[in-house]
């Protein structure tokens, strides 16, 4: 049997109030949040929205045994600093879908239109100084964020959390190179899977052939084409490659999901020369941040034993918030 791990409970510090807020209230994908406050704050506080990962991810952005958004919205409050987290269009809708609507799904319904909603929604609030909201993307949310302040955003900043300027479809490729790799060589199954990967792989490196129709009705990696197809189509390097204002760039060493030696250095790349470009890698962290060794290193299996998001992370994100506002 199967045991999914729960996360630490914890108990919120005495620093800091919670309050239950609601991201799109009124149109057809209102979605729950929190906003996390400094307790007893006065003057307008800067603030910073947090943009999930790949999946259908509640707004602690739950994974196994971790929960990296409420120990970034804990930490960075008991520094000063406002935060709003909400579950994800799909956490909360996604089992309704059609499947026709699924495979018609981009990251603008899923991602970037609720994160403009919610950068909105802090502006909108008297405590919130609304010229110091702040975006934090975190995987795929780290990779969208330049396209998210683009479309309507308009942040005083962005924080990078494992991102990529890369395709999401080529990370997805080496994400699954490496499981195999990691594979007993003895097993069956292993070579099976290596084929498998690799006439995936071919599908998504044509998918600038189909149509928008033909990439609708397909799949490339278990997700649908056009998901994939539209990405390309809106790449994060073209919108990073155009920001001027504060970036800050933060990459685990041990992350195994996005890799510090193909992606963390094409951020160094794109912004290099920038003076508005911050960068930071962290040994021993992996893709959450967390700082784990131990049985099942290196695997999925890691992220079974709970962890908390590194202090120091926060530490240096509160720190730069601090300094750019």
């Amino acid at each position: 049997m199967l045991i999914t791990p729960k996360p630490i409970d914890k108990e919120a510090p005495a620093t800091i109030v919670e309050e239950e807020v609601t991201v799109g209230e009124g149109t057809p994908y209102a979605l729950g949040g929190t906003l996390t406050l400094p307790k007893n704050a006065t003057g307008p506080l800067t603030a910073v929205v947090l943009v999930q990962g790949s999946g259908a991810s509640d707004r602690d952005e739950t994974v196994s045994g971790y929960t990296p958004f409420r120990d970034i919205a804990w930490g960075l409050a008991e520094q000063g600093i406002a935060v709003l987290r909400y579950d994800k269009r799909t956490f909360v809708y996604g089992s309704s879908m059609t499947t026709e609507a699924f495979m018609k799904m981009t990251v603008k319904e899923e991602t970037i239109d609720d994160a403009i909603v919610a950068a909105k929604l802090l502006k909108a609030d008297k405590r919130i100084d609304a010229s110091k909201v702040y975006v934090i993307g975190h995987s795929l949310g780290g990779m969208l964020a330049p396209r998210i302040d683009a479309e309507g955003g308009d942040f005083a900043g962005l924080v990078l959390l494992a991102g990529s300027p890369r395709s999401l479809w080529e990370i997805v490729y080496d994400q699954n190179q490496a499981f195999i790799a990691a594979m007993d060589d003895k097993d069956p199954a292993k070579a099976a899977n290596a084929q498998l990967i690799e006439a995936e792989y071919k599908k998504a490196q044509a998918l600038g052939t189909l149509t928008d129709a033909q990439a609708q009705a397909t799949t490339v990696f278990s997700l649908p084409a056009y998901y994939f197809k539209e990405m390309d189509n809106h790449p994060a390097s073209g919108y990073a490659a155009k920001l001027t204002k504060p970036v800050l760039v933060l990459q685990g060493k041990d992350d195994f999901q996005v890799f510090a030696n193909k992606d963390y250095v094409l951020w160094e790349e794109l912004f290099k020369g920038k003076s508005n470009a911050s960068f930071k890698l962290y040994p021993g962290l992996n893709h959450f941040f967390v700082d784990y060794s131990g049985e099942g290193e290196g695997t999925l299996a890691e992220y079974n034993h709970p962890g908390s998001f590194a202090e120091p992370v926060i530490s240096d994100i509160a720190k730069w918030l601090k300094q750019h506002a």
